[in-house]
């Protein structure tokens, strides 16, 4: 299935489940108002942290959501087994990036992220509204896993000193902006740097007009960064939302689909121990 969806093909297939993913980490209630103010007719709103994680703690900011609970919110938004799914969040990809990622955690493999979100949907011409959305409970229940995880257990050896990028087995991917990778600022959580070894992948360079770049586009751009498609990929975040959007990069350059450590750098310096890197 493709992965992603035009508006003018979203708005002519009525047959599609739509979920509104806005969200933003400075005024947490921001994606619920938005969604209220206006949206795809019919969407749903799955907000980031009541719908789409645990509770932040050792695991990270944005922990993955237990997947019975998950799987239990998608019966409730109707989802059935075999709904056809299109998230969006306001333009870049991001936030819908994590409802793709879990929908296929969960074993779905019919979901879409709208090309541009709802910034390309209204430059289409295509309306929004303000109504609310009650679904009929949904049949849908969870399956085997279309992705992979790596833990922080499984990488601390990775990441070992005299280990890293000179392991030959693996690749590990960090997609938050430069600045924050190399330790320069942060401004989210409490230590700045990366976990050694790692590449920075900024996921907006993904990117060109607010829309994902072509396949061959995106190629270019992870063979320039050196990324072997023969070696197990892994991509991490601040809190495990916007690595999902190198995930489905890399798979829209045809790279086979990388495994997400879902904690990622919140979980990552929760431990003093593990190493921090800067550069």
């Amino acid at each position: 299935m493709q992965l992603l969806i035009a508006p003018a093909e979203l708005a002519a297939d009525k047959s599609q489940i739509v979920f509104d993913c806005r969200f933003s980490l400075l005024d947490k209630a921001a994606g619920r108002r938005a969604w209220e103010a206006g949206h795809i007719p019919g969407a749903r709103f799955a907000d980031l942290e009541q719908d789409l994680s645990s509770p932040a703690g050792k695991g990270g900011r944005h922990p993955l959501p237990d997947r019975d609970a998950l799987a239990a919110r998608f019966r409730a938004f109707g989802v059935n087994y075999d709904s056809k799914l299109v998230c969006y969040d306001q333009n870049s990809g991001a936030l819908a990036g994590r409802f793709w990622w879990l929908a296929r955690w969960l074993g779905c493999d019919r979901v879409r992220v709208l090309d541009g979100g709802l910034d390309a949907w209204i430059a289409a011409g295509l309306p929004t509204n303000r109504d609310p959305v009650d679904p009929a409970p949904g049949n849908f229940r969870p399956r085997e896993p279309l992705t992979r995880v790596r833990t922080a257990a499984e990488l601390e050896g990775i990441a070992a000193p005299g280990a890293g990028a000179a392991d030959a087995t693996l690749q590990l991917l960090d997609a938050r902006d430069a600045a924050r990778y190399r330790g320069e600022q942060e401004t989210i959580d409490p230590v700045a740097g990366h976990i050694p070894g790692a590449i920075s992948v900024p996921f907006a360079d993904n990117l060109a007009g607010g829309r994902f770049k072509s396949p061959g586009e995106l190629r270019k751009r992870f063979a320039g960064l050196g990324i072997d498609p023969k070696r197990e990929i892994v991509c991490y975040c601040g809190s495990g939302v916007t690595a999902t959007h190198d995930i489905l990069a890399l798979k829209l350059a045809g790279y086979p689909e990388p495994a997400l450590y879902p904690g990622s750098w919140s979980e990552w310096i929760t431990d003093p121990a593990r190493p921090v890197a800067k550069s």
